[in-house]
């Protein structure tokens, strides 16, 4: 039986560990993509990034880099509408992933944000679906939330770097003002 392709888009190693090894169970040739224009400052985004390569390296699993930092494209698509945010920056995210499986001929496209409690899951999972009609490809959602600690534990023996906060300019001040943004 042919194995089934797909491209994981990594929002950060603490949450990709476990999101690999549970698509690997589910019978899927998993490489990672990496695009995270929303990630601000730049050196958070270098960070981030580094941690990946690392896991990426951990777990035998091949990894693409969007080149370049684009957080000018992230900006033109929230500014605005910071209520809103997380739709167009998941649109924006998955929508690179999409297109970037599609080049690649794999089967279907998912995100390791999916396992974070602190994401909008219904959210995710309506942009992923509408991509998938858009391209043809199939979008794989499961709800991973409550493995999110064992992700985290999975790489905490490995000494990665782990963020504070969601990655964009508007969730690092939400964090470190303990506001948020209506």
């Amino acid at each position: 039986m042919k194995s089934r392709s797909l491209l994981l888009h990594c929002c950060c190693a603490h949450c990709t560990a476990y999101s690999v090894s549970y698509w690997r169970r589910q019978g899927f040739e998993v490489s990672a993509f990496w695009y995270n224009p929303n990630i601000h400052p730049y050196m958070e985004h270098q960070s981030r990034l580094e941690a990946m390569k690392s896991l990426a390296r951990q777990l035998d699993l091949p990894l693409i880099i969007s080149e370049g930092y684009g957080i000018i494209d992230y900006l033109r698509q929230v500014v605005g509408h910071e209520p809103r945010r997380c739709r167009y920056c998941f649109r924006l995210r998955l929508k690179k992933t999409a297109e970037m499986a599609q080049e690649m001929g794999l089967d279907a496209f998912t995100t390791s944000l999916i396992i974070s409690p602190h994401q909008e899951h219904d959210l995710l999972r309506e942009v992923g679906v509408s991509l998938a009609q858009e391209t043809g490809l199939d979008f794989r959602y499961a709800d991973l939330r409550k493995h999110y600690s064992d992700s985290r534990h999975m790489t905490k023996e490995l000494n990665l770097y782990r963020q504070q906060y969601c990655g964009c300019v508007y969730s690092e001040w939400e964090r470190y003002a303990n506001i948020r943004i209506a």
